[in-house]
């Protein structure tokens, strides 16, 4: 199958999430609905069922979510709630809401209250003390809610073999996307930064095993391709998501490759691996437990600016000579965050350039004229 081709079902895929939930519908699967991040998506798999990443839109309006949202929400979240009260999400069988910042709290009880009468919500809890053993059995305890919740709208018991072969096919997964990663930037003429952004956002909405598979196929044709010899520049993105083709588009207009990512939705959610081998609850929770550099995560090392650091250091060994930071507005966490990465990067000689945005952005003109000013200082 050709690159070209790979590509654009890649395409489809990442614009057209809900024609993909009707399709899984028709072929009489179950689907759940998974809201950011650190799900144990293999109990999805090991169920039977197909997990359905809930990223927001990009071509949504907030209305319906106003009767449950505070105005300082973050527009990912508003959205989400959007697409379950205006009925996009009908066909899901059920919802995870993990509870990984303080507006995904409060959420988790809104889509309750709201979603009552429509779809099972199971509630998920992170410990932040993930480390130490009482903090691997509390997320054990979570996610053995999780899986009598998802056996429960399965009809079938969820069992250690079953849930070994999901890790399985999620690191496969995952070790597709971490290789396609560093194919993109090798290939940059090919893959540009919209393009980047549809193939990785693809994985939130395609059967775990069919996405690896043809990912692993359009990483052997990139292979095959002679690496590209850019003239433009190269930057690392971050922030929680970024995943806007008009956004994104800017990027390619002006010569600007991808070289690597520091996204919550791209690569920071693929970096662990679960063990394949014992306990595969125990190895679940000891993958969330081995999660590091992530704003939302506690680290006991929080007197170090270790996150600052690696990204940093992410910027130089990926080649790339600058950073964007994509700050979703109202994102306390990222907020608080920036002095000390800034200070990080400074610190480094990392060029970086801080950009606000939210999923109800319709015009880029300052964006555009930002990136445009960065990249002539690169």
């Amino acid at each position: 199958m050709s690159t070209e081709i790979l590509l654009n079902e890649f395409k489809e895929v990442s614009e057209h999430p809900y024609k993909v939930l009707s399709q899984y519908k028709q072929e009489g699967k179950k689907v759940i609905g998974v809201l950011p991040y650190f799900a144990p998506v293999e109990l999805v798999v090991a169920a039977g069922m197909v997990p359905m990443g809930i990223w927001g839109s990009n071509n949504k309006t907030i209305a319906l979510a106003k009767e449950y949202c505070a105005t300082f929400y973050c527009t990912i979240a508003q959205l989400a709630l959007e697409m379950l009260l205006d009925g996009t999400m009908d066909q899901l069988d059920g919802i995870i809401t993990p509870t990984i910042c303080d507006t995904l709290r409060p959420m988790s009880q809104n889509i309750r209250v709201a979603m009552s009468e429509k779809l099972p919500c199971i509630f998920l809890a992170h410990p932040q003390y993930r480390k130490p053993a009482f903090g691997l059995q509390f997320t054990v305890d979570q996610y053995t809610h999780v899986k009598k919740e998802l056996e429960k709208i399965s009809g079938t018991a969820i069992t250690d073999e079953a849930l070994r072969e999901a890790i399985k096919v999620m690191n496969r997964s995952r070790a597709a996307r971490r290789a396609f990663v560093k194919l993109a930037s090798d290939h940059c003429d090919v893959i540009t930064a919209v393009k980047r952004s549809a193939v990785l956002r693809a994985a939130w909405f395609m059967e775990p095993a069919v996405f690896a598979e043809k990912l692993e196929a359009l990483n052997a044709e990139l292979a095959q391709l002679p690496v590209a010899d850019w003239k433009g520049k190269k930057i690392v993105t971050s922030g929680i998501i970024c995943d806007n083709p008009k956004l994104l588009q800017i990027f390619d207009d002006n010569q600007i490759a991808i070289a690597a990512d520091d996204v919550a939705q791209e690569s920071r959610s693929f970096r662990v691996d679960a063990s394949e081998e014992g306990d595969p609850m125990m190895a679940l929770a000891q993958q969330f437990a081995d999660q590091d550099y992530e704003i939302l995560l506690y680290d006991e090392h929080s007197n170090q600016n270790r996150r600052g650091e690696f990204v940093a250091n992410l910027v130089k060994k990926s080649g790339a000579q600058g950073l964007v930071l994509f700050m979703q507005q109202f994102c306390d966490p990222e907020e608080m965050e920036y002095p000390y990465l800034k200070k990080a990067l400074d610190e480094a000689g990392v060029p970086h350039i801080k950009l606000g945005v939210d999923q109800q952005m319709r015009d880029f003109g300052q964006a555009n004229t930002a990136i445009q000013a960065f990249a002539e200082v690169l």
